[in-house]
């Protein structure tokens, strides 16, 4: 870490579920630790440091969720929207609209189960169902919508997002790499969405992975309390 906060231009890019936020039943609930918020503010203020928010949410309730400094950099939906760029959402409606249709079809009502609408598409939760029907569901989009020909499927812990447009959190690294000149990085995640993120890093950047499972990522960490602490060690080490 002591490397990393020598680093000439450094971007610190976090997930926000699981990572900022503590996972809730409730989506709509979750909120980022004011610790973890602080620390982030303590380094966004420090000289050629950048810090990016990097989620499956829309930035429209990321914004509502977080209420993040304007020098931030947010990408939601996975990569499809960004607060730098844009992608010509308008032209991506029809084909969003008939995907919702498809899902809402063909899950919409079970118990447990909620569709959340996304810029790109939609994603399909199961946190709250029951496990019988939580693996129905998941099988039955795996088959179905997600198995049409320009449908771009993402994975994640309880959820499976679809979006008629292919993007992912790795090319969201690597475009802001290069955008913002960084020397090195550091990625935090904590699913599987987050894995293509840490793929994306190069030697000299850092990858952490919060909680369990399998990862690419090289350090690991227990729960979002211990990525505020890390968080605020690499602000105080950079701050020198």
């Amino acid at each position: 870490m002591k490397d990393l906060a020598q680093t000439t231009r450094l971007l610190v890019a976090t997930d926000f579920d699981g990572v900022l936020a503590p996972i809730v039943s409730n989506p709509a609930s979750a909120r980022a630790l004011p610790e973890s918020v602080a620390a982030l503010r303590a380094l966004g203020d420090l000289p050629e440091t950048e810090v990016a928010i990097i989620t499956g949410r829309s930035l429209e309730v990321l914004r509502r969720l977080l209420d993040p400094p304007p020098q931030w950099h947010l990408v939601g939906s996975h990569g499809a929207e960004t607060s730098d760029h844009s992608l010509d959402l308008d032209a991506l409606q029809p084909a969003v609209i008939k995907l919702a249709a498809r899902l809402e079809h063909l899950v919409g009502g079970r118990p447990g189960v909620a569709i959340e609408p996304k810029p790109t598409g939609a994603a399909v939760h199961v946190r709250n169902a029951a496990p019988e029907v939580a693996q129905a569901v998941l099988t039955e989009v795996r088959e179905g919508p997600a198995a049409e020909p320009g449908i771009f499927t993402t994975e994640g812990k309880c959820v499976i997002e679809l979006a008629v447009v292919d993007v992912s959190k790795g090319a969201a690294i690597t475009q802001l790499r290069a955008d913002l000149g960084a020397t090195a990085v550091l990625y935090v995640g904590d699913d599987v969405t987050d894995e293509k993120a840490f793929l994306a890093l190069s030697e000299g950047d850092v990858g952490v992975k919060v909680g369990p499972g399998e990862t690419a990522a090289t350090v690991r960490v227990a729960d979002p309390e211990a990525v505020a602490t890390l968080f605020a060690e690499l602000a105080a080490l950079r701050k020198g």
